[in-house]
């Protein structure tokens, strides 16, 4: 691996941990991210287990990353010393982009991120965002977890609430409801086997609306044109992916802005993912709704609304009726 430098500007390295409880999905969700159509060559992949090799080598080396193991101990505590050295020698070795660090399911955030955050590694490198995987089962049996289970959720900016798969579809809307009561600074989406698209990790891992679909296939509808994709079960997903509700919304109109911020603001928390260019009367913006959080970045590139929309068993036609109701102005 060469020498890189962060593409940003920024010459600190960006620093991903993956956090989790015993078993949750991190070594799952590493591999997805690994998996990604993404070049991985300035990435470097720090595993902490147990005397465990935690992921499938082959593969990482097949996505061009340097990966560094800490076995025996646990980089928040007996390992903490490990930890320090090991990214001032994978700084000053390979100067990379971004480091993914995959901690055991012992380990507590606020310890991994005050290594990060003093001394010569505060000066060089920064912890972007933390990524928590609560396996689904556990959030109903978190009383018995300790303060470790609850450390990993209060410092995560993202929760993948995963396996969902495995639980009462009914249960889902309500545990979702009951994580952002409890952790409301945080994104929150579920998943099976902790599948996400890239823009959601935010690390422009690839351009932002390369998920987007041609819109051409579209029916009318109203005033806006939308879509339901097909659904997921019996066409090679995981078992309960056809829970997952798919559709989408486009129209040439002009959306007015406060309208469409209020039906932002009012959206249930099991319709987690709204993505795609949004155009107002004076711009057009790229809006990433994950979890119960909105982003809006400049856009230049279309002059449609074209909204991508995903969900746990919502019903998209009142969706697209709100949306129809944003539009102000026609063509």
């Amino acid at each position: 691996m060469k020498q890189h430098h962060n593409p940003t500007g920024d010459d600190k390295t960006a620093v991903v941990l993956l956090s989790g409880f015993l078993g949750a999905g991190k070594t799952t969700l590493l591999k997805n991210i690994l998996s990604w159509q993404a070049d991985l060559s300035d990435t470097v992949v720090l595993v902490n287990e147990f005397g465990a090799v935690g992921i499938d080598g082959g593969l990482l080396k097949d996505a061009g990353s340097e990966v560094i193991e800490l076995n025996s101990g646990c980089i928040c505590c007996t390992l903490s010393t490990d930890l320090r050295k090991s990214l001032l020698s994978i700084r000053k070795q390979f100067r990379p982009a971004r480091i993914f660090i995959e901690s055991t399911g012992v380990a507590d955030p606020v310890s991994v991120a005050e290594v990060i955050n003093h001394g010569d590694l505060a000066r060089s490198m920064t912890l972007k965002r933390i990524v928590t995987v609560l396996d689904a089962d556990f959030w109903e049996a978190r009383e018995v977890f300790g303060p470790v289970f609850y450390s990993q959720l209060e410092m995560a900016h993202l929760i993948l609430l995963n396996k969902v798969d495995a639980l009462d579809s009914d249960k889902i809307p309500v545990f979702l409801k009951e994580i952002h009561a409890m952790m409301p600074h945080a994104r929150v989406i579920p998943t099976i086997h902790c599948r996400i698209d890239p823009d959601v990790l935010g690390l422009d891992a690839r351009p932002i609306p390369a998920g987007l679909k041609p819109m051409s296939h579209y029916q009318p509808g109203g005033r806006g044109r939308h879509h339901r994709a097909p659904d997921a079960g019996g066409n090679g997903h995981a078992p309960g992916a056809s829970a997952y509700t798919t559709f989408s919304f486009t129209t040439p109109g002009i959306l007015d802005e406060s309208r469409f911020m209020a039906f932002l603001g009012a959206l249930p928390f099991d319709l987690f993912r709204v993505k795609g260019p949004v155009r107002f009367q004076d711009r057009v913006v790229m809006l990433n709704h994950v979890g119960g959080k909105s982003e809006f970045l400049p856009w230049n590139d279309e002059t449609e609304t074209r909204l991508a929309v995903i969900g746990w068993r919502i019903d998209a036609d009142p969706i697209l009726e709100q949306l129809s109701h944003c539009i102000t102005e026609e063509p």
